[in-house]
């Protein structure tokens, strides 16, 4: 019997209550708060594991040439709470690897700030800074939020259309969730792939008339980043690498850094991982058991977290990756269309 089948019952009562919870938001019993300001909200239906922080970096480094721009994350893994702005002080324990990770890259460029209760978070914003917009990651279920632009994330492997909700499957809400989305973006595709399958995925997605698809693939760095300097890759490609990771899914970047060096020792931990003592006594020991020539990997949200474990910060290395869309002139305007029209008129 197919194990899938005796989770069935499971699912179909999380169905009825994701369901029902969706009608309720819909019919207004439940209150929901939406702002005059652009709101930009990048999420998924699934569990994780769609490449939201790049696809996240990509908004926010669009809209930050032209607009005073925040991102707001639930700042998952943390040990604080409430409502946080980063600053140069702050480290992935106090808001998350994920918002350490926007801070590393855009600095004081944007505001980066933390909240659980997002619809008050949003609030602080629009009221502490002379923002334009404000961009939230994995808030597409947040449902107390109307936002005024919603970006879905399916990962091309796992199109929502072919899952299932949980236990069954990954999917947090039901397919008609895809509904509320603006415009999809499917993830992870092959750089290469054909038209032809673009549009075979489009009528498997059953869009809305309004909806726009996109199509994006992960483009690898180049350079590795270390505390103290960058390398180009390839001055590294004869070594045993140790390839740490603390991310949903980690398939694509093994098979990437087989590509690039002689061997490849991978210790992969859960997403978001609060790496204990014992831990880093485990990747030191790997790490020394490697011959040498040898380098230690990580990728830059995972290196938010392990840069501040003082026993291995001087030989780990980060890869930075960033992703490729599409007719991105396309994209680009529908969302700047969105916040141009929507900041001036307020």
């Amino acid at each position: 019997m197919n194990w899938r089948k005796l989770l069935a019952p499971l699912s179909a009562m999380w169905w009825g209550v994701t369901s029902t919870r969706n009608l309720l938001y819909k019919i207004g019993l439940f209150p929901v708060k939406s702002f005059k300001k652009p709101v930009i909200v990048i999420g998924n239906l699934s569990t994780g594991g769609t490449g939201k922080t790049p696809h996240t970096v990509y908004v926010l480094d669009l809209l930050r040439k032209n607009y005073r721009v925040a991102a707001l994350s639930r700042g998952y893994g943390r040990r604080t709470s409430g409502f946080l702005v980063a600053n140069y002080d702050s480290n992935a324990r106090q808001i998350g690897d994920e918002p350490m990770m926007f801070f590393h890259r855009f600095k004081n460029r944007i505001v980066v700030s933390v909240g659980e209760n997002r619809v008050e978070a949003i609030k602080e914003l629009f009221q502490r800074f002379a923002l334009d917009v404000v961009v939230l990651d994995d808030a597409f279920q947040h449902r107390a939020l109307k936002a005024g632009f919603y970006i879905l994330l399916t990962d091309y492997n796992e199109l929502y259309s072919r899952d299932y909700v949980l236990p069954m499957g990954n999917l947090r809400e039901p397919r008609s969730g895809a509904k509320r989305a603006n415009v999809i973006v499917v993830t992870k595709c092959p750089p290469d792939l054909s038209e032809e399958e673009k549009e075979k995925i489009k009528r498997e997605l059953k869009l809305l008339p309004e909806q726009e698809v996109f199509f994006s693939h992960i483009n690898y760095s180049d350079t590795i980043f270390n505390i103290s300097f960058n390398a180009d890759i390839r001055q590294a490609e004869d070594c045993h690498a140790l390839l740490i990771t603390g991310i949903a899914k980690s398939d694509d970047l093994v098979k990437h850094a087989k590509s690039k060096f002689v061997s490849v020792k991978h210790l992969k931990y859960p997403d978001h991982y609060d790496f204990k003592p014992n831990d880093i006594k485990e990747i030191i020991g790997a790490y020394e058991s490697l011959p040498s020539p040898k380098i230690m990997l990580t990728t830059e949200k995972d290196y938010m977290r392990l840069s501040q474990e003082h026993g291995i910060v001087k030989k780990l290395y980060y890869l930075p990756i960033s992703i490729g869309i599409d007719q991105p002139d396309k994209f680009n305007e529908i969302i700047s269309n969105y916040v141009q029209k929507n900041s001036r008129s307020n």
